[in-house]
């Protein structure tokens, strides 16, 4: 997928919008500072941008970064035109910063979703690796318990063999977090107060559940990050019935 697809409107009207506030906000300083300190912060507009959007919006950030330094911080003012050789250099210059470093901030976040990714990976091997070394179940819920601390940012995390008890929000197999109470079924943006459980099934057995103690409050992990902890719940399940313990439920 090319990094230039428009496929972001708000990150593009962003990229658009925010060196244009900046400069205009740089106006009533403009004598005071010196060019190459207006340059730079329009440049951390263009790094703000290109960090939360897609690489078009921070190469059109950039790029508007370049006409409105232009437009409002170098005479004439309020015309796309540069008498100083040295402000068409800041200009020129402004450009390709903006350009780079927006593909960099790029390049950052992409390779942090794949640490990520192979984080997740590393995690759903080492269970497998665990079961077929002939781990006792014991063995494969510990180390899952601790994957889940580590996967989900919890405060804590245990788990409890044997039939259901209570009524707790649940994280569902498709990542989703409800409570479902009789007719009535709630869902959370954010982790409720309490634990919420992550059931334990093998063969369409239930085994028990891991109990998830978040933080109270605290937004929810990612939806990749929750699947991976679903995928690592079914991973123990397979685990606890291939040991053929006592089926609940």
């Amino acid at each position: 997928m090319s990094g230039y697809r428009l496929h972001d409107p708000a990150a593009l009207l962003a990229g658009l919008v925010a060196p244009f506030l900046v400069a205009l906000a740089l106006v009533p300083s403009r004598t005071e500072l010196s060019a190459t300190n207006e340059a730079l912060i329009m440049v951390v507009a263009v790094v703000a941008v290109a960090a939360l959007g897609t690489r078009a919006a921070g190469a059109l950030a950039a790029l508007s970064a370049a006409a409105w330094y232009d437009f409002f911080l170098t005479r004439p003012y309020r015309q796309f035109a540069i008498d100083d050789g040295e402000e068409i250099q800041t200009a020129v210059l402004l450009l390709v910063v903006g350009l780079v470093v927006s593909q960099l901030a790029v390049r950052v976040r992409r390779l942090r979703t794949v640490v990520s990714d192979a984080a997740h990976l590393t995690s759903l091997q080492g269970t497998a690796r665990l079961v077929e070394d002939g781990g006792s179940p014991e063995e494969v819920v510990e180390y899952v318990r601790r994957e889940l601390v580590g996967l989900l940012g919890l405060r804590g995390c245990r788990f409890e063999y044997g039939s259901l008890l209570g009524h707790r929000p649940r994280l569902e197999h498709d990542g989703t977090l409800w409570l479902r109470s009789g007719s009535r079924i709630t869902e959370y943006a954010r982790w409720p107060d309490g634990e919420t459980e992550l059931r334990v099934v093998g063969g369409g057995h239930y085994y028990g559940r891991f109990l998830l103690g978040p933080l109270s409050g605290s937004p929810l992990p990612p939806a990749e990050a929750r699947l991976v902890a679903v995928a690592l719940a079914a991973q123990t399940g397979a685990a606890l019935e291939t040991a053929g313990l006592s089926r609940q439920g």
